[in-house]
């Protein structure tokens, strides 16, 4: 069993930058791909990131790489999406989760594990 909680949501103008946390308690977690996730208004959910249990490897929407930057620290149990160069599109509840099943990095389906969200939004 894992709880998740997101922090670190909040109002940037473009062009600035957010850091959020994920924190994660219970057992479960080192060995697992964890991700961020966002929903902007009207949408889907869509992926945004995702690093493996070493950190040795990470993934990234096109939408967001060279943007974001995914990281972890299992020993805190936490993981972190570093954000600059905000867009007003960047907009959206962002969900960090954990991957328990060996479904593609960026399907949503693949995370059974779910923080609350935290908001971002980017101003004009």
């Amino acid at each position: 069993q894992v709880q998740l909680v997101e922090s670190g949501g909040g109002l940037v103008q473009a062009g600035g930058s957010l850091s959020l946390s994920c924190a994660a308690s219970g057992r479960t977690f080192s060995n697992y791909v964890t991700g961020w996730f966002r929903q902007a208004p009207g949408k889907e959910r869509e992926f945004v990131a995702a690093i493996n249990w070493s950190g040795s490897s990470t993934y990234y929407a096109e939408s967001v790489k060279g943007r974001f930057t995914i990281s972890r620290d299992n020993a805190k149990k936490m993981m972190y999406l570093t954000m600059n160069s905000l867009k007003p599109e960047d907009t959206a509840v962002y969900s960090c989760a954990i991957r328990t099943t060996s479904l593609p990095v960026n399907s949503p389906q693949g995370y059974n594990y779910w923080g609350q969200g935290t908001q971002v939004t980017v101003s004009s």
